[in-house]
């Protein structure tokens, strides 16, 4: 089980898995916030706070609801489906508590040219 949450703890929750690697993405809104993405059935990750403790944000297909908080503006979490209709949550690994990232494999994804 890991614990995350945003800068300011606005929003908080918990997801559990291993951490097995991450994904970096350079489209227009990942490569501006920075986020390192973990894939994890939706049912995995449980709030602790509000569910409209967060905005939601959306552009191109409007498939992903990328997470943010409206008070310090951290993008910890986005939400969306799997090809074949399951919910996901993208967690931001760069806001999970005692993660050590130097020893998470990062894949590059090319989100640019989707």
């Amino acid at each position: 089980m890991h614990k995350g949450s945003c800068h300011c703890g606005r929003i908080s929750f918990e997801v559990e898995g291993d951490i097995t690697g991450a994904m970096a993405c350079n489209c227009s809104i990942c490569q501006r916030k920075g986020s390192l993405l973990w894939f994890v059935p939706r049912e995995k990750m449980r709030l602790l706070s509000a569910e409209d403790a967060a905005r939601s944000y959306t552009f191109n297909k409007h498939v992903i609801k990328h997470r943010f908080c409206p008070t310090c503006g951290m993008h910890p979490y986005g939400e969306g489906v799997d090809p074949k209709g399951n919910a996901m949550a993208a967690i931001n690994i760069r806001c999970l508590e005692g993660i050590d990232l130097e020893s998470v494999p990062v894949n590059m994804f090319d989100g640019r040219s989707k």
